[in-house]
């Protein structure tokens, strides 16, 4: 067995910095003691420099200093599962759920985690496959290739030379979701980064929920088996094939894709780039109205192109939630609402997702609807839309950041459309990121009626 030379492909800037993930709740819970005890000294130290300077700092001020920033952010991705998954929740990207400061911080987070010691590595493929793991292998590389939130991936390949990519769980990242979970959200909420007026206990049951299952690796093989089932009319799309006899609980080994991360073809010619968002779009409308089955993580590394096939290469399933027919049919009303420029089904539309509070003032209805109204605008399109082109992304962001500074406006969103949105949203800056240029009414007209 031999380890594989990294490559500019797989090269990972951070692979010789790794770090033990601290498995046992108690010793999780000490991490984030510190982490709190940390911000904290940070914030009155902060504070006592300002005012010394005649200055009355914000909150947020007090707690985005440099520092503290990186303080949160390191130690969260030190932590990795639910703790560092937590914030890529709540954080949407298309959303407005948490204020700009703790968004910030969980930004940071979307870069790569650290990876495991070889020690705990090795401990975990024992567990798994047994002591005698490396007879299965003719080359493992130890170096991977990513590490994420839950676990990080290895590329392989077998005594019967089938070329795998491995990907294995961090210890421990199961047993600590829900407290890892309850925690973050404490300290979330003593720093005051939580609205007081928010309702945020079913978001947190969501989030656990949601983890529980993206940590559930033998359920992710199943979803990757249905979507390559589901998606076997199509010769634009390709994904990883399951290794049934390596893949456990806490590894999915499936068949290696090769191919360029999905922001490398933004230097790829227009039609092409308009090719691949296309093929994008054109899915999550299946995926929403003939599936029911969305694949909610908008996370661009889960897309790959292959140039040479000119397929687009999807991988990672363990984010994929079954969506209702009565909450699929309400997304079709809603979005041909807008199409259709009829505010009033776009009303009832939302009222059946369960956007709507008993409470909530008419104008903030209205700002609702205006708000879908723009979220809908590459629908609403005669044409192809131009993502490079347009203000759309910030648009939403603004309007949602004003709506949610309303007073008695939050709310608790549902959680079908919470996911639903952060994929959306994932599309549209994609898109914006490649320049792309599509029809997406055209993509939509067939679902219309």
């Amino acid at each position: 067995m031999t380890t594989t030379p990294s490559t500019p492909e797989s090269d990972n800037s951070k692979a010789q910095d790794t770090a033990s993930v601290p498995a046992g709740r108690i010793a999780r819970l000490a991490r984030l003691g510190s982490l709190a005890t940390g911000v904290a000294g940070g914030m009155l130290a902060e504070g006592a420099r300002q005012l010394a300077q005649g200055n009355r700092p914000s909150m947020g001020e007090l707690l985005m200093t440099p520092a503290n920033a990186k303080r949160v952010a390191d130690e969260l991705a030190r932590l990795r599962g639910a703790a560092m998954k937590v914030g890529q929740l709540l954080s949407m990207d298309a959303g407005d759920l948490l204020p700009a400061e703790l968004a910030e911080i969980f930004g940071r987070l979307r870069a790569d985690a650290q990876p495991m010691p070889l020690l705990q590595l090795s401990k975990v493929l024992e567990e798994n496959w047994g002591k005698d793991w490396k007879t299965k292998f003719r080359q493992f590389s130890l170096q991977p290739l990513a590490a994420a939130s839950i676990g990080q991936v290895h590329e392989a390949h077998t005594q019967d030379a089938r070329h795998l990519a491995l990907k294995i769980q961090y210890p421990g990242v199961r047993a600590s979701i829900d407290s890892d979970v309850d925690n973050v959200a404490t300290l979330l909420r003593l720093a005051g980064l939580i609205p007081k007026g928010l309702d945020y206990q079913p978001l947190l049951d969501e989030a656990k929920r949601q983890l529980h299952q993206e940590a559930d690796y033998l359920r992710e093989a199943g979803y990757m088996r249905q979507y390559q089932s589901l998606l076997a009319d199509s010769p634009h799309y390709t994904l990883p094939t399951v290794c049934e006899e390596l893949t456990t609980p806490n590894i999915l080994a499936m068949s290696f894709m090769g191919g360029v991360p999905i922001e490398a073809i933004s230097y790829a010619s227009q039609t092409e780039r308009d090719q691949v968002m296309t093929w994008l779009l054109a899915l999550l409308f299946r995926e929403i109205f003939e599936f029911r089955l969305i694949q909610t993580d908008p996370n661009f590394a889960n897309y790959r192109y292959d140039q040479r096939n000119q397929q687009l290469i999807l991988l990672d399933f363990g984010a994929t939630r079954a969506y209702p027919a009565a909450i699929a049919e309400a997304y079709r009303q809603l979005m041909q609402g807008a199409v259709e420029y009829d505010r009033a089904k776009m009303d009832t539309a939302a009222a059946d997702i369960g956007f709507f509070q008993a409470a909530i003032h008419p104008k903030q209805r209205e700002a609702v609807i205006d708000l879908f109204t723009q979220a809908c605008e590459p629908l609403r399109w005669q044409g192809v839309y131009d993502f490079g082109a347009s203000s759309l992304a910030g648009r939403i962001r603004d309007a949602g950041l004003v709506l949610s500074m309303e007073q008695g406006y939050w709310h608790t969103p549902p959680a079908d459309a919470l996911f639903l949105h952060r994929k959306l949203g994932g599309l549209y800056l994609l898109a914006a990121k490649l320049r792309a240029k599509v029809d997406v009414r055209s993509l939509f007209l067939p679902y219309l009626h």
